[in-house]
């Protein structure tokens, strides 16, 4: 039996006072590194498919490159491809957008580069108006999660000024509404879609509070609460001469353009779906072009109309494993749910074999993860040794999500306890493989935790009013891979520069299935 523990977000950072991770209490997997063979491996830029090494990586892509054993073009890649070659603008889905009285742009609003970036945005405005779309709507969802706490304005200040301009050009470009991403519209896994509906109100009907600028709404929200950052934003309605500027109506287009799908599907399935759509009241539908930036669901094949095609990701681990035969046990709370089984299987929704494969979800907690930062980690970890002690497959992989869910909080020490947690998981978990001699794989898909203080270009700690500040979004950083076999009959292989897409023909190499040509070499070699 092979087991894949994912420590979300628990990278390798400067091992001080900045880090999470280092400054827990992890007396166990501190025993684990010391007894047992360990390496870092990237886990972010180039080495997971993203288009360069200042890409920070995510959860998706992780998971993706864990599964298909190997680096694939990931969205990001792929959308700045496309729009530098100019294939976006001649899909035919840019051309039916085209057609909607306004066209609407809905998505996340930063330079992130995990759900979406800034730029793409910018590239779709200024095209639209190249090809001669007089009226233009654009909701904000606020980032404050892959970016700083309270960056906003760094990219809608500029966008209203471009935005002038091409009003001074005779070009009706405006925002619309907007929010932070963790109130409205972006909810993942059906985790809450009150989430959504907080959207739909805002984006579609024109609900919420009025301003007369988007910036004028985040400079009030920061005003009104001091704590808040752009991830929880309230949401916000532009009016012009007494009404929103802006609702989604009849006839019109909508184009969401974040790329990663996981927290896309719920909205395109409220544009998308007919009266079968029972998840919250929409109120009046209306008639939309609706397409997303890619096609956040192949198996549901949602949206319909996409301006990029997704990563084509085939002979996955998953996949391998079913055809030789083997069962496979996958477990995480709803917010990884998808990781360790859509994701990892290359973007698949279903399984490769019923038979083979057992998936098990346990709910999220809907409340502030830092303040419950221990999540359902326990329970996970409980059934878990469970199965490994029945001996219910050859392979299991399960996420604990502490260190990236609570670390996206920015509360040190909530992460700490989220890292403690963690560690007090992993040792339950050694102590369940090393007595059925199962082999134990600990890693983590990014960094996050690792990183909790913003850093200068000199990476000096950046102070505001003389505290540090807190930094939500994930790290540059490698992350740990820790070999546990108690019988030694395995050790680390030498596999210079390697990353976390090596962990795919590892797992395959140590269940005893031959790895696809395409694999990066296994990390591991059989010494008795």
């Amino acid at each position: 039996m092979v087991v894949l523990c994912i420590l979300d977000g628990v990278g390798w950072g400067r091992r001080d006072a900045t880090d999470a991770v280092y400054l827990a209490d992890t007396p166990h997997l501190d025993a684990l590194m010391a007894a047992h063979p360990w390496r870092l491996l990237k886990a972010h830029g180039v080495a997971v498919g993203l288009p360069s090494d200042a890409d920070m990586g995510n959860s998706e892509v992780g998971h993706n490159a864990m599964g298909a054993g190997r680096v694939v073009d990931q969205g990001a890649t792929l959308v700045e491809r496309a729009l530098r070659t100019g294939t976006l603008f001649g899909s035919a889905a840019w051309g039916d957008l085209l057609t909607g009285r306004t066209l609407h742009f809905l998505g996340l609003v930063s330079d992130g580069g995990v759900h979406s970036h800034v730029d793409h945005l910018r590239a779709m405005v200024a095209r639209a108006v190249q090809d001669g779309h007089r009226r233009i709507r654009v909701h904000a969802l606020t980032d404050g999660r892959d970016v700083s706490a309270r960056s906003a304005l760094t990219w809608i200040v500029p966008l209203e000024a471009e935005f002038a301009r091409y009003m001074s050009h005779g070009s009706d470009v405006s925002f619309a509404s907007g929010g932070g991403r963790m109130s409205m519209t972006m909810d993942r896994y059906e985790a809450d879609w009150a989430m959504v509906a907080r959207g739909w109100a805002c984006h579609v009907h024109g609900v919420g509070p009025a301003c007369a600028r988007a910036s004028d709404a985040i400079r009030d929200a920061y005003a009104a609460d001091p704590k808040v950052d752009d991830q929880w934003l309230p949401p916000f309605v532009v009016h012009r001469d007494g009404a929103p500027v802006g609702r989604i109506e009849e006839g019109d287009a909508v184009c969401f353009f974040n790329f990663r799908g996981d927290r896309a599907i719920e909205i395109t399935r409220a544009f998308e779906e007919g009266p079968e759509f029972h998840a919250f009241d929409r109120g009046l539908v209306p008639r939309v072009t609706y397409a997303g930036m890619m096609q956040y669901d192949g198996d549901l094949q949602l949206p319909r109309r996409f301006l990029v095609p997704p990563p084509g990701i085939d002979h996955t681990v998953g996949e391998q494993l079913a055809a030789a035969g083997l069962r496979t046990f996958a477990i995480s709370e709803t917010q990884k749910f998808g990781h360790v089984t859509y994701f990892f299987n290359g973007n698949r929704s279903g399984r490769f074999d019923e038979r083979l494969e057992t998936f098990e979800e346990l709910p999220s907690d809907r409340v502030p993860f830092d303040q419950l930062p221990e999540m359902q980690a326990r329970r996970i970890t409980d059934r878990t040794c469970a199965a490994i002690r029945a001996r219910e497959a050859d392979h299991v992989r399960l996420n604990l999500a502490n260190g990236d869910m609570v670390g996206h909080t920015g509360n040190m020490d909530a992460t700490i306890r989220a890292v403690e947690c963690v560690d007090r998981c992993v040792g339950a978990l050694a102590a369940a493989c090393a007595e059925v001699g199962a082999v134990l794989l600990v890693t983590a898909d990014h960094g996050n935790a690792d990183e909790m203080v913003e850093l200068d270009k000199q990476g000096r700690p950046l102070l505001v009013d003389g505290a540090p500040k807190p930094k939500t979004s994930h790290s540059l950083n490698p992350v740990p891979f820790v070999l546990v076999d108690a019988a030694h009959r395995w050790a680390l292989a030498d596999v210079p520069h390697a990353g976390i897409a090596s962990i795919g023909g590892t797992l395959l190499h140590l269940c005893g299935v031959p790895a696809p040509p395409e694999y990066l070499p296994s990390l591991v070699k059989h010494v008795g």
